[in-house]
């Protein structure tokens, strides 16, 4: 790599350690201010963001509007809202001697590197910022060189809104990941992969350094018998073919009974033909994202080509435009376990349905396999609900709806083992980026 952007990086972190001190003492109004001035700066370059998002992987206005722009306001809100409160020392008294006393306080773990995905570019880079900053921390961020579009612009953003001391900024490719991470941060939070996390921990543990790891995996979605299938349809349909799949806590794969497939799959077309298709039923442009490269195009066509080779059929969809990287809602159903589409996250648009006649049948299948990020249960019957969260394990769990619980502060949200390590949102991830202090004090 050049030489000037590694002696740049090394001058950077280097100058942040020596400003960690002034960081580790700043009040919460100090930090609010620093959140209110990023909010201010994303405000007033809205527009841009949005460009250079749609620019780099074709997204609906109003989709990244929502998801890049407005997920990071709420998540900076968030964090300004509540700060006082969570900076509080918390007393948790003493079980040694009833005059004696001991109590939380949570210092910032210092100088931070945070690393973001593709998939949603700014929200997912921003709000683990915000987190940062709020547990007083400083931090140098780099996102995803498949989308140097709106790195140029959270470049532009983090520069007019931080001193270099407080936050930088990074941009590049896999090169100046790497050198990144070979300093010696404190805390590292990564999005991404599965397979890129584990390089992430390993460079992590050079310098015993804690970590946050946001990934991914399978996550399996079960209908069971007795619920309503319209119900299902809309929300799986959002769910899934927003970003065109490409979110990592979208449905991947659907247990549903194979005497309700017919009427489920019917529900979820017409869903699909209203909101992402045109009348001719080929992926509306204008309303669908693109796949994010060539890399990840064909890969999710090998998948398809090789559930096809081995007998699965389409239900609809089924259409691959390289010229554009778009892949056209698709559902498949006499999808088996042997397929490559089971096998490995799709993260594109692509739905298939595996046959259940048992409930024991797919808790034993969940469990057999990696942990999942999220799991999704629709069901009226709370025996079906409680055997289901009680007997599984996944990062998160939600029941008769998909992935809004992303959005819902008041729980954490992360992985567990292969779908990550650690968690975030809220209260979370402050504590993520801090160190939880014990401290005694002893009765005289």
């Amino acid at each position: 790599m050049d030489i000037q952007i590694k002696e740049e990086i090394k001058r950077v972190f280097q100058s942040q350690k020596n400003h960690q001190r002034v960081m580790r003492a700043s009040t919460s109004e100090q930090r609010k201010a620093k959140l209110n001035r990023f909010l201010e700066v994303i405000a007033a370059h809205e527009e841009e963001i949005i460009e250079a998002v749609r620019l780099d992987v074709r997204k609906p206005y109003t989709e990244v509007k929502k998801v890049e722009v407005l997920g990071t306001i709420k998540a900076i809100k968030d964090n300004i809202n509540h700060l006082d409160e969570w900076m509080d020392p918390k007393v948790v008294g003493s079980s040694l001697n009833a005059e004696a006393q001991g109590y939380l306080n949570y210092e910032p773990k210092g100088t931070c590197l945070i690393l973001g995905p593709w998939n949603y570019p700014f929200m997912l880079t921003m709000a683990p910022l915000a987190a940062a900053i709020a547990a007083g921390n400083n931090a140098i961020i780099k996102l995803s060189d498949f989308t140097m579009k709106t790195s140029q612009i959270a470049a532009k953003i983090i520069r007019e809104a931080f001193d270099e001391r407080e936050v930088a900024i990074f941009e590049g490719e896999v090169d100046v990941a790497t050198e990144l991470l070979d300093q010696p941060f404190d805390h590292i939070f990564f999005t991404g992969s599965t397979n890129v996390g584990k390089i992430v921990m390993t460079a992590a543990a050079k310098h015993l350094a804690s970590v946050t790891l946001e990934l991914g995996g399978k996550s399996p979605t079960i209908i069971d018998n007795e619920y309503d299938l319209l119900d299902a349809a809309k929300k799986i349909a959002v769910g899934k073919f927003v970003n065109a799949g490409q979110t990592c806590v979208a449905p991947d794969y659907i247990f549903i009974k194979e005497e309700q497939q017919e009427a489920f799959t019917n529900h979820l077309q017409a869903v699909v033909q209203a909101g992402f298709l045109t009348e001719d039923g080929t992926a509306d442009r204008n309303k669908f994202t693109q796949i994010v490269n060539d890399r990840n195009f064909n890969r999710v066509k090998a998948l398809f080509d090789d559930a096809i080779s081995k007998g699965a059929e389409i239900v609809f969809g089924g259409q691959f435009d390289a010229y554009d990287r778009t892949i056209a809602p698709t559902i498949l159903k006499k999808v088996t376990p042997d397929m490559d589409i089971m096998k490995e996250e799709i993260f594109a648009p692509i739905l298939p349905l595996l046959n259940y006649d048992e409930l024991d049948e797919v808790i034993d299948y969940i469990n057999e396999r990696d942990k999942p990020l999220a799991l999704y249960v629709f069901s009226s019957n709370q025996k079906v609900i409680d055997k289901v969260v009680n007997q599984t394990t996944s990062g998160n769990a939600s029941i008769n709806d998909v992935v809004v619980h992303f959005s819902e502060y008041n729980l954490p949200f992360g992985g567990v083992n292969t779908s990550g390590l650690g968690s975030y949102h809220g209260i979370y991830g402050f504590k993520a980026f801090s160190h939880e202090k014990g401290v005694f004090i002893q009765a005289k």
